[in-house]
């Protein structure tokens, strides 16, 4: 009997009441993979092959809007979810409202990233209760309890440059570990070991099953740092193994993650998502593909758009679609930021509220903003060749490099926000969702002289879901948003020549700690956020228990709008 190896993750759920969804499965060997759903909607695919493995994407149509159906998922007409212990209720597919049907509709948008996969069940865990792992485990316990309507993955799903005990004794079982890239992951088969630990965890495996979701990458889905600079890459290119690892990296995060992230009418229009699902193997085609992204990134566009009624998510590349030539530096090529601007600006009287998604925060602590600018100017060459060289060597061993690490690139994001922001057809909210940082803030932004947009902008950090930070890094950012740590950015700033930001922008709350996941409530101009943290805890009988505690609650709402959800 055909099995099931990972999955079904349940990805896209139309936004608009078309009454369409895709459930993304992988089999343990070629197979016709069904969805059939309780109110008689469904659909059908056969996999595909990629390096002996095999996937299916799903297409099931014919939801009814405006309500929640179980499914069930069959290989080759046996049925293999739900499982049978049953110990979590049954997946569901929720479909929102069609528009106009009633009051505007409640969206709730849970996000966060940076997730090491949880230990085995019952082993400790180092680094305390696993957010997704709590939030299913709420969620089973109650499934009439609200949930979200979509989860965001802003990065490092998987962390492929620092992998666990269990991964390390597979890979050990294929390859010298003496051998670079020693405990790493070196290749395709080597990031299916990643996505199957990190995925069949139960209670992670059930959430994504019932939850929609929406992701992208960051670096440790890769490795920590990629594409900090133009000399890195180089560096990284003379490796021998380098070429293997990145071709394995970029193959793994279309097929687990990019794939789902897509419409209907963009699988549809997507030539390599039809040349692979119609060859026999399709590992070669898929291979060519990453080599060519590698090679020409600006050749392939990562970012995507989704529409969840009047709500926008932009989320957007800003790790492969970089320009990384000192005289040019840009997070995002010239067709990139172009596409993002289209999006951004399209029918701004079609929605509510602008989710941006990146991986990396826009808005930093001001002295680590302007630590890195300065740095991003002494690698410029502004203080000449020594100056240089110091720069790139603290670029790399810092991690400087976010939005503030592209001067350009920064302010040509705030000039977007102020323009979307412009006139009677703007938002009521600009949201800029990021990860990253190991902690989770609020902050705002303020354009000079009263110039800025009237919407309510936020900066909204939240990471990491299942990691940890020493706490050096704790103290590092909590000096970064210190009246001490703005003049010794500012310090820096003048000797780099670095002029002054076109924004301010302050902390309205944070830095918090711990594994935690923030969510948007979004009904019609309202806006409200949360943010909870994982608690461990014991029941009576001693057994080891975690709940979500709310560690923060408040509107977002700007002057004027209805009340906050």
């Amino acid at each position: 009997m055909t099995g099931l190896r990972v999955g079904p993750l349940l990805r896209y759920v139309d936004g608009e009441g078309a009454g369409t969804a895709t459930v993304w499965v992988e089999a343990d060997r070629p197979a016709t993979a069904e969805v059939r759903c309780a109110d008689g909607a469904g659909g059908a695919s056969r996999t595909f092959h990629v390096a002996g493995h095999h996937y299916a994407l799903i297409l099931v149509t014919g939801l009814t809007p405006g309500t929640a159906t179980p499914y069930e998922v069959l290989l080759d007409g046996a049925c293999v979810w739900p499982p049978v212990d049953g110990r979590f209720p049954p997946s569901t597919i929720r479909t929102p409202a069609p528009p106009g049907a009633g009051d505007p509709p409640e969206l709730r948008v849970a996000f966060g990233s940076c997730r090491w996969a949880s230990p085995p069940h019952g082993e400790p865990d180092p680094v305390g209760p696993d957010a997704l792992d709590t939030l299913a485990a709420r969620l089973a316990a109650d499934p009439a309890a609200p949930r979200p309507d979509v989860l965001l993955l802003l990065g490092d799903q998987v962390y492929a440059d620092e992998t666990s005990p269990a991964t390390r004794r597979r890979l050990a079982a294929r390859r010298d570990l003496s051998e670079a890239p020693g405990a790493e992951v070196a290749d395709y088969e080597e990031y299916t070991h990643l996505y199957d630990e990190s995925w069949t965890d139960p209670d992670v495996r059930w959430l994504l099953s019932t939850v929609p979701s929406c992701m992208i990458f960051d670096d440790h889905d890769l490795i920590d740092d990629w594409n900090t600079s133009a000399s890195w890459l180089a560096d990284m290119r003379a490796l021998p193994w380098w070429q293997e690892r990145v071709l394995g990296g970029l193959m793994s995060y279309w097929v687990y993650q990019h794939l789902g992230n897509l419409s209907p009418a963009e699988l549809a229009a997507d030539e390599l998502y039809a040349t692979v699902r119609a060859a026999p193997d399709a590992t070669e085609p898929l291979r060519a593909f990453a080599a060519e992204a590698d090679r020409d990134p600006a050749g392939v566009r990562w970012s995507y758009r989704r529409d969840f009624g009047r709500t926008r998510l932009l989320m957007v590349d800003s790790r492969a679609a970089r320009v990384l030539d000192e005289r040019r530096r840009a997070m995002l090529d010239e067709d990139e930021a172009r596409w993002v601007r289209e999006q951004a600006l399209a029918d701004r009287d079609a929605y509510d509220h602008l989710l941006i998604g990146t991986s990396l925060p826009w808005l930093l602590p001001p002295f680590i903003h302007d630590l890195e600018s300065w740095d991003a100017s002494l690698c410029g060459g502004e203080r000449g060749p020594r100056w240089a060289r110091f720069g790139e060597r603290l670029r790399r061993a810092a991690d400087l490099e976010h939005w503030a690490a592209f001067p350009d690139s920064f302010e040509e994001l705030a000039a977007l926000i102020a323009e979307v922001g412009d006139g009677a057809a703007a938002p009521a909210t600009v949201c800029v969702l990021s990860g990253d940082v190991h902690h989770a803030y609020v902050a705002e932004p303020s354009w000079p002289g009263g110039t800025g947009p009237g919407p309510r902008v936020v900066q909204l950090t939240c990471s990491p879901v299942h990691n940890s930070v020493p706490a050096v890094m704790r103290l590092g950012f909590r000096f970064g948003w210190s009246g001490a740590g703005r003049w010794l950015g500012r310090a820096l700033a003048r000797h780099g020549r670095v002029a002054t930001p076109g924004v301010s922008w302050r902390r309205t709350g944070g830095p918090w700690f711990g594994n935690q996941l923030m969510t948007l409530t979004l009904r019609g101009r309202a806006a409200g956020l949360t943010l909870e943290r994982a608690h461990a805890g014991r029941t009576g009988d001693g057994r080891a228990t975690a709940e979500l505690v709310v560690v923060e609650e408040r509107t977002l709402t700007p002057r004027g709008a209805p009340a906050a959800p």
